[in-house]
């Protein structure tokens, strides 16, 4: 099992590349358009000076926050090609290991905005319907696109997928299309490009900064342009963004000429983005920003899927099942993330019922993993020996502009915006919980020198008065040490019914800080006795121990380092190969053992966490009929002496024993 990284052909620049880019990259930023102004608009200003000024603000966003931060500086933080927060923390954490806390927080509330923004883009799009006919009801028909999206994913998006580019090039096309027939009508619009019009607008009219909550939700999906890095590359990113950025601009501009010559004081507020259509072409345009909405949502999908494989081979989350349903590396489906998303985006349409009411809950979780990305972007710096005074630049920047944004969007908070840092909230919890416990586990984890047992373990192999109990016996170990095992290993071996094999095998899985490394080591740690396999994996790799082993095997056989026939004289004759049985040590905390009050209650959280994790047997990819789990005390070995009291004299008055019973030994 040698390195292997995939192959990426659209990572060069080319057309073919470019179009796959628009699909894959855009479509969330690319269909925020259909909501943004019309968030805007809801704070009832129609004077020219607060549109021109709201459309600056909108403009220059896209350009310190998208093309400034994120397409000429952030995307340069690739970890060998793969980008988004878990990726640029696999990149920190070996120098930087506490910055796991901020990774957490970003990776959550970046879910949580991945269940916000399909409910949301698919609604407002699907509610253009009712400038074609206003009996059309939006919420049925937005709720049966989601189902099929969702249902659709079990049978993978590479069909789809094909169909991305061309549909986004239209959209994109059509979005500057519309934005230039209505620049044409009001020019006056083009002063956004100033900037002192946004800051005059922040500066002179009431409750200016609560604007950039709205105006902020032009650029929630600079994230996911980051994440998608390794599907499309840098340079491809960025050219694309060229005519993306154009697109959006004009369209803004657009949608603000209009209402600028359209609107007036007292009047209902329409969705800018669906005036500015002419009438013949309204079913079209519905159409076609509903298809738009469900690729923006099947990348947030798509997405999700991504953060929580890389969650759980960094320790993050739970393990549960990845299933690969295309021939593609890339795409995965993650059954318990696609239906928990679903019911979410369910709940989000019905609590909310319009889009309108959305955008309060959206955009103020995302505005903190844009915080998070900024900090871990700072330590970047510090590992990379930046020059000090870029590295603060850098932080000052863009602290000030998302922290200003932040507090923007707080105001949400009571209007919906509870609904996002709820669910960021329950995802951190799950997050931190899994790898505190895991940690815990390990701090009460003790480790032996395996050289103090090569000896026995020799004797025990030879000695036939115990009865054979595999011919390959297989641990599952997390010794970082190759010299050294775990106490409850060799517990299992000697003390727990001894088990004597042929051949002891342990195997170690690491998780390399690059995403699709593949590569074993061999250790002969007390050689023809206990050999030690080191896998190394990237942290976008399945962890299918199964497989992997019985490659192993395969090659030490043609080597000629080990032999791989049954001892069994009957079975070998035949040249059958031996067996191999797999333990799986459950490590519990039993009621006696003293844990501080915080280890108490993460362990106690971590119990409820691990009942919708599946077991190690299926994380594993191994075979059930070949397994079997051990469940031992959490701790090393240690001898227990309490209770007995040793009578001199008649005693005043009676003393019962400790009922935990003589010294015994326990791991």
């Amino acid at each position: 099992m040698d390195s292997h990284k995939p192959v990426r052909s659209l990572v060069r620049i080319s057309a073919g590349g470019l179009l796959v880019t628009l699909g894959i990259v855009f479509g969330d930023i690319g269909t925020s358009p259909l909501y943004v102004m019309q968030a805007i608009l809801s704070g009832g200003g129609f004077r020219p000076e607060y549109v021109i000024g709201a459309v600056s603000c909108v403009i220059w966003t896209l350009t310190l926050q998208t093309t400034v931060k994120y397409v000429l500086i952030t995307l340069r933080a690739d970890n060998k090609g793969e980008g988004g927060i878990l990726a640029l923390f696999a990149l920190l954490r070996k120098k930087q290991r506490k910055v796991y806390l901020i990774a957490m927080i970003g990776a959550s509330a970046l879910l949580a905005d991945g269940i916000i923004t399909p409910s949301i883009t698919v609604l407002s799009a699907v509610e253009g319907l009712q400038w074609v006919s206003a009996s059309i009801p939006p919420i049925p028909v937005a709720l049966f696109i989601l189902a099929l999206l969702f249902t659709f994913q079990q049978f993978g998006t590479s069909l789809v997928g094909k169909s991305f580019g061309p549909v986004m090039l239209l959209w994109f096309s059509m979005l500057a299309v519309l934005g230039l027939a209505q620049i044409v009508h009001c020019p006056d619009i083009l002063r956004a490009f100033n900037p002192i019009y946004g800051l005059r607008l922040l500066h002179e009219y009431p409750h200016g900064i609560l604007i950039l909550g709205a105006v902020f939700l032009c650029t929630t999906g600079a994230e996911a342009l980051y994440s998608d890095l390794g599907h499309c590359g840098a340079g491809n990113i960025r050219m694309a963004w060229i005519f993306v950025k154009t697109s959006l601009i004009l369209n803004y501009l657009g949608q603000g000429a209009w209402v600028i010559t359209r609107m007036q004081p007292g009047v209902e507020v329409p969705n800018p983005f669906f005036a500015i259509m002419p009438s013949w072409f309204l079913i079209p345009g519905v159409v076609l920003s509903t298809i738009a909405a469900i690729v923006a949502s099947q990348a947030l999908i798509s997405g999700s899927y991504t953060i929580i494989s890389e969650a759980l081979t960094l320790n993050f989350w739970p393990k549960v099942a990845v299933k690969y349903p295309a021939r593609f590396k890339g795409q995965m489906y993650i059954p318990s993330v696609n239906w928990q998303l679903f019911v979410c985006c369910v709940f989000i349409v019905l609590f909310f019922q319009h889009s309108s009411n959305m955008e309060a809950a959206y955009g103020l979780s995302i505005t903190l993993t844009m915080i998070m990305t900024t900090l871990l972007m700072f330590f970047y710096f510090k590992v990379r020996k930046v020059p000090v005074y870029i590295q603060v630049l850098f932080l000052v920047v863009y602290l000030s502009i998302e922290g200003t944004f932040l507090l923007a969007n707080l105001h949400k908070f009571p209007y919906g915006g509870w609904v996002t840092i709820l669910l960021a909230g329950a995802i951190f919890f799950i997050m931190f919980v899994w790898y505190m416990g895991r940690n815990i586990k390990k701090l009460y984890t003790q480790f032996l020198p395996i050289r103090d047992y090569a000896g026995v373990l020799s004797d025990l192999q030879q000695d036939t008065s115990v009865s054979k109990f595999a011919t390959n016996l297989v641990y599952v170990t997390r010794a970082e040490n190759p010299s050294q095992v775990e106490a409850k290993i060799i517990y299992s071996i000697l003390n727990k019914q001894p088990k004597r094999a042929d051949l002891y095998w342990l195997v170690c899985l690491n998780i390399t800080d690059e995403p699709y490394t593949k590569s074993y080591k061999v250790h002969h740690s007390v050689p023809g006795t206990l050999y030690r396999v080191d896998f190394n994996l990237g942290f976008k790799v399945s962890t299918r121990i199964n497989s992997y082993f019985q490659q192993v095997v395969s090659d030490m056989s043609a080597s000629g380092e080990i032999d791989v026939l049954s001892r069994y004289t009957s079975l070998r004759r035949h040249k059958i190969m031996g067996d191999f049985r797999f333990i799986i040590i459950d490590r519990l905390a039993t009621i006696d053992f003293h844990f501080s009050p915080f280890q108490r209650f993460i362990m106690n959280a971590y119990e409820l966490v691990k009942k919708m994790s599946m077991s190690s047997v299926r994380a594993y990819g191994l075979d059930t009929s070949s397994v079997m789990i051990e469940q031992v005390p959490l701790g090393g070995i240690r001898y227990h002496n309490e209770g007995l009291i040793r009578m001199t004299e008649a005693p005043a008055e009676t003393t019962t024993p400790n009922e935990s019973g003589p010294m015994v030994m326990t791991p």
